[in-house]
């Protein structure tokens, strides 16, 4: 007995000294940017890690400037929702149900502005998001949800949108001009077919944006997978800018436009969030960038940036940010923000008069995943929620098509307002168009 003994001790001791392999506390370092990126801004003593003195204090996140910034409270996910699907996209496989609501359609929420144009029809309230995925190691694609909606389809409402907010004098407002709207709208009233396809994705990397970013890569990785399976003769090209503040690791970090998807994505990878620490952020240093990229310059090409992010600019960089909005647009280049968690008024306006004036669209993540924090209900009266990557199919698709093209029917995971054959019937009588 004592010789079992004996030997189940040293079993154990030897079991334990095996298990021990690495520190938990070690911490692989980073990758070191390409030398195909050119930073700029770098604070020489700035890390570019993801330490606690980099991300924005919770109390930070959301402003409280005369309601354009409202506070917004975190949604705590529902404990039986199922985990959306990781699906490849463009495959057809319906969307993760959303608990006790699937495409029942649901009213405009109390995040929007306030509004009588309610969409009619019968409402089942707002659907509970899914259980948030668990782990960050194993991120999939295909799990952040998204709305979309086109301001040139609905120049009017969009006009009162923006006087409405325009009466609350803020500074950050952007300063564009009636007539440049009007002109933007009937130069958009008619697209056209293209055949090559320019891609730029520009994403707020400050630590806001830590909750997402890493299914933002996973979802933009398998997005050019998925585009290039569909349109294999598009010749594809994609860029990536990154950008965060003033006194940060770097104010941007620019990838120029490389023929190898590959190298793309092994960048896009290597990504991490933080820095920030205050609200606004530098888009304007990110849209100055975008103007010195290789884009094509023949009128076959579809040129688009996704603009991926969560705060607005500084205000007193407003006139700024718009010189690099017009310089996109003389560029030919169509802006599709995609707003993420904490966003506020200012930045939807903000984000919304970028696609606009370019020819873009405005994307908006929604409760729907359970990833992040809460997202801003926006100020459109009726829209169809899909998965993320479905939505940028999309866009793609209505870029090379030069059609309007609605989701298909097993993609929808739920409505707001009650869409059918690309418009809704509001209360207020009036009919909007739905993209």
């Amino acid at each position: 007995m004592k010789r079992l003994w004996t030997g189940l001790c040293l079993l154990a001791v030897l079991t334990h000294g095996c298990a021990g392999g690495t520190d938990s506390n070690e911490r692989a370092s980073a990758p070191a940017p390409s030398s195909a990126a050119q930073v700029t801004g770098a604070t020489p003593d700035s890390s570019d890690g993801e330490g606690a003195d980099e991300g924005a204090p919770s109390g930070e996140r959301a402003g409280d400037l005369a309601g354009l910034r409202p506070a917004t409270t975190p949604t705590t996910p529902s404990a039986s929702a199922p985990t959306p699907s990781s699906a490849a996209p463009g495959t057809g496989t319906p969307p993760p149900a959303v608990p006790g609501s699937a495409r029942s359609p649901t009213p405009e929420g109390a995040g929007a502005l306030p509004s009588d144009d309610a969409a009619s029809g019968p409402s089942a309230g707002t659907p509970p998001p899914p259980t948030k995925p668990t782990g960050t190691g194993n991120v999939q694609a295909g799990t952040l949800t998204a709305g979309a909606w086109d301001d040139n389809l609905n120049f009017d409402r969009f006009k009162k949108y923006r006087a409405d907010l325009l009466k609350q004098q803020h500074p950050g407002i952007l300063p564009t001009t009636d007539e440049e709207h009007t002109k933007a709208r009937e130069e958009f009233a008619q697209r056209s077919a293209r055949e090559t396809l320019d891609v730029l994705l520009m994403i707020d990397t400050t630590g806001s944006m830590s909750d997402e970013i890493s299914y933002l890569q996973a979802e933009f990785v398998e997005l050019s997978n998925a585009i290039e399976a569909k349109y294999p003769n598009a010749q594809q090209r994609w860029a990536l800018i990154l950008y965060r503040d003033k006194g940060d690791a770097y104010v941007t970090r620019v990838f120029d436009f490389r023929e190898s998807a590959t190298e793309f994505r092994d960048q896009l990878a290597q990504q991490s969030a933080g820095g920030g620490g205050d609200f606004p952020e530098a888009p304007d240093a990110a849209f100055e960038a975008l103007k010195q990229l290789t884009w094509r310059s023949d009128d076959a090409a579809a040129r688009l940036v996704f603009w991926v992010a969560d705060a607005p600019h500084h205000d007193e960089r407003a006139q700024a940010l718009l010189d690099g909005i017009r310089g996109a647009k003389q560029l030919g280049v169509h802006v599709y923000p995609v707003a993420s968690s904490g966003i506020d008024e200012l930045t939807e306006l903000t984000m919304r008069t970028a696609a606009q004036l370019t020819g873009g669209r405005y994307l908006f993540l929604t409760d729907d995943s359970g990833v992040g924090g809460a997202h801003k209900e926006p100020s459109i009266p009726c829209y169809f929620v899909t998965r993320l990557d479905h939505a940028i199919l999309r866009m793609v698709d209505a870029e090379l098509t030069g059609q309007h093209v609605e989701p298909v029917e097993d993609t929808i995971i739920r409505t707001s307002g009650e869409p059918k054959d690309g418009t809704c019937k509001l209360s207020s009588g009036e009919t909007v168009s739905v993209f």
